[in-house]
């Protein structure tokens, strides 16, 4: 069969794994059977990142696009903008028009991230305001001089929320805005650096609006102790099912709030969490407390990173033997950064963990060889990223390691394996076809590079 005798209806379905812009742009070309699949795959998710090159012309690129061609801006779901150029909205009116009717034009936008510290204006939430099936919004929260933060009320039917650095204007009025769209907020996330605004108080007066939320995280919020998080975990109709809980107050108790949680149930559908902790924290006692409080969750996703100094493996023994033993057959994924984990700990969570497919660990450099006998026992293992102390690393690996030393490590991996990551690298795990001396065929694993747009979740997960 000839790939032109191919019913078209799986032409979306083979596209799919096609994820470079640039890929997609000459698919577009190929024939008018293939522009209208790949024209809606390369418009409906847009990102713009700060490293990108020239990422603030190609900006203006694309709301000078998005605002000429209507039929292009309606295949947009989700736009993320974390680089864009601060003058265009103070100086540029022409170019800011482009923004403000592009927008418009993104009549199907379900979700908009735009991050730049003051590159928001009252106008850009207004053009917003106008996309009539956004869900989603996340937003750099420091207003002052930018944006009025009283038109955050207009939107009205949001499902997510993240909040980043929010000032005093915006958490003032997250009281008022939660009053009429916080019966549809599933998500709400706040990422401060240390900030005293958001505090215990705040968290009870916005809890009696929150009855339908499903993922709660909190990150940089030092006053906030079990009470407020509590409050708000209390309120939730059909219980939170993912909790993040990253550099709160050094007074919150866990022991309390594991008591709380499991005596009403508030955490029986909880999937995913993450903590932080620091070298104060009296960690063995932490840890009884950590897995009482999720002895009743079908717990699959587990983050947990030192906000600090880098926790030594024998400390942290006991914590992966426990979440092992309770857990063990639920857990997908096992993050695990700035705390030093044992081989001996990573060999039971690959043969325990039946369903593990994500693992990000940190260990010593001079046990990577090691590293694939315990990687071997995880049968579903998708994704590995291994982190390992600088000065760890020097004497015996360099600080990344060579393709042929990673290659060695991930063909003694199952075959599920998909990304491999070392430190800032990361490759895709991909296969080619070659003709043994036989001429039998076989596939053969090699390394490419990461191609996908999307940031690595394993470079997003540490934020104190």
């Amino acid at each position: 069969m000839l790939f032109l005798d191919l019913p078209i209806e799986i032409l979306p379905e083979i596209l799919e794994y096609v994820v470079k812009p640039q890929h997609l742009a000459k698919l577009c070309l190929v024939n008018k059977t293939f522009r209208p699949f790949a024209t809606s795959r390369l418009y409906e998710k847009i990102y713009i990142y700060s490293w990108h090159r020239e990422g603030k012309s190609k900006v203006v690129k694309l709301f000078n696009t998005l605002s000429r061609y209507v039929y292009l801006a309606n295949h947009l779901r989700r736009l993320e903008i974390r680089d864009f150029p601060k003058a265009v909205t103070t100086v540029d009116n022409d170019i800011l028009n482009h923004v403000l009717r592009g927008l418009r034009n993104c009549t199907n936008l379900k979700s908009c991230t735009w991050t730049r510290d003051g590159s928001l204006n009252s106008d850009i939430f207004k053009a917003l305001q106008q996309c009539p099936h956004l869900r989603e919004l996340e937003f750099n929260g420091h207003n002052d001089g930018h944006y009025d933060p009283r038109l955050l009320l207009g939107f009205t039917n949001l499902q997510r929320i993240l909040i980043i650095m929010p000032s005093p204007a915006v958490v003032s009025q997250l009281n008022p805005w939660l009053t009429v769209t916080g019966t549809s907020l599933r998500s709400f996330t706040l990422i401060c650096k240390g900030s005293t605004l958001i505090t215990d108080a705040l968290l009870s007066s916005l809890a009696p609006y929150l009855v339908n939320l499903e993922h709660l995280h909190l990150t940089g919020c030092p006053k906030v102790t079990h009470h407020g998080v509590w409050a708000v975990a209390s309120s939730s109709l059909n219980g939170l099912r993912s909790l993040g809980l990253e550099g709160v107050s050094p007074k919150f108790d866990m022991a309390t709030f594991a008591s709380r949680c499991t005596s009403s149930g508030a955490l029986n559908g909880l999937r995913s969490i993450t903590l932080t902790v620091h070298q104060q924290l009296p960690i063995q006692e932490w840890t009884k407390n950590v897995i009482d409080l999720l002895s009743s969750s079908p717990l699959e996703r587990f983050q947990i990173y030192s906000t600090g100094a880098s926790f030594e493996s024998p400390v942290t023994e006991d914590l992966w033997s426990k979440l092992v033993l309770t857990h063990g057959k639920c857990l997908i994924r096992i993050s695990v950064h700035r705390m030093l984990i044992s081989l001996e700990a990573i060999s039971n969570i690959c043969s325990q963990c039946t369903n593990l497919e994500e693992l990000f660990v940190v260990m010593e450099s001079s046990s990577f060889d090691k590293l694939a006998d315990c990687l071997s026992f995880a049968k579903k293992l998708r994704t590995v990223h291994i982190n390992s102390p600088i000065e760890a690393s020097m004497d015996v690996f360099p600080f990344v390691l060579r393709v042929d030393q990673a290659l060695s490590i991930i063909q003694r991996c199952n075959s599920t394996l998909t990304q491999f990551g070392c430190n800032a690298k990361v490759w895709q795990v991909d296969r080619r076809i070659v003709r043994d001396e036989d001429g039998t065929l076989r596939a053969e694993r090699i390394l490419a590079p990461y191609g996908s747009p999307e940031i690595p979740e394993q470079f997003t997960v540490v934020r104190t």
